[in-house]
């Protein structure tokens, strides 16, 4: 090969240029290469590059454009938020507060409607079971009463029977025992 192949073959490098600084940012560069995992000529291009686009100055620490930034994009957001609590937070909890408020009211409202209605119906349950009750004794009384009158009709009956017609006093004595017995009952 010869030389002038060799030439046009070879990648063109941009020239270089030398810089000078002390010893212990020399130090400082190697363990951000290190750190970062490029050679120190990455490193220094990519840094310069970084200044270059964001205007920051590597000498302001505290980064006041950064900070503007944040600061502007920070009271985007509450004021992004105080607008979404003005438009549907507040209105939402308004309503919220309202429907809950409702259901309070109308379970008060069933609560009282529904015990009132239950104790009306124990009331006439009640009642009505005492009436009950007390149909049951009369009817129950009413067949003793009859079954006790039948016996001392039947007893005056067979007695009267047994006596005969001509004995007056006799039969007085029985109707008087028989009223007697009725009148017991």
């Amino acid at each position: 090969m010869d030389i002038s192949a060799k030439k046009k073959t070879r990648k063109k490098r941009p020239p270089e240029k030398s810089l000078r600084f002390p010893v212990a940012t020399h130090e400082k560069l190697l363990k951000l290469c290190e750190k970062l995992g490029r050679n120190q000529v990455e490193l220094f291009v990519a840094m310069v590059d970084y200044f270059y686009r964001t205007k920051k100055d590597p000498a302001d620490v505290n980064d006041e454009v950064l900070k503007n930034a944040l600061a502007k994009n920070h009271d985007t957001y509450i004021r992004f938020i105080r607008s979404q609590e003005d438009n549907l937070l507040i209105p939402m909890k308004e309503n919220m507060d309202r429907m809950i408020t409702n259901q309070r009211e109308v379970v008060r409202y069933f609560n009282e409607q529904v015990l009132n209605a239950n104790k009306s119906i124990l009331q006439n349950q009640q009642t009505q079971a005492a009436a009950t009750e007390k149909l049951l004794k009369v009817t129950e009384s009413k067949d003793k009463l009859k079954i006790k009158f039948l016996f001392i009709l039947n007893q005056y009956i067979r007695q009267r029977e047994e006596i005969g017609s001509f004995k007056g006093r006799e039969k007085e004595e029985l109707i008087e025992q028989a009223r007697k017995q009725i009148n017991d009952l």
